[in-house]
């Protein structure tokens, strides 16, 4: 049996601010682009949104 461990560092997801800072655009833009439904998909975990990396990275490849 092959037991796999994950990286942490590399499963983490994204904050806010990790996001403003990969598309260069400011922190109150996503929230305004995820109240309109138009950014990449965020999630609220408890009081935060998070945001999966594989989808911000789906959403800037849709956009260019």
């Amino acid at each position: 049996m092959t037991i796999t461990t994950r990286d942490p560092r590399k499963d983490r997801t994204w904050t806010p601010e990790d996001v403003s800072a990969f598309l260069g655009v400011p922190v109150p833009t996503l929230y305004r682009w995820r109240h309109k439904g138009i950014g990449p998909k965020g999630r609220r975990i408890g009081r935060h949104v998070r945001y999966k990396p594989e989808d911000v990275w789906a959403w800037f490849e849709e956009q260019v």
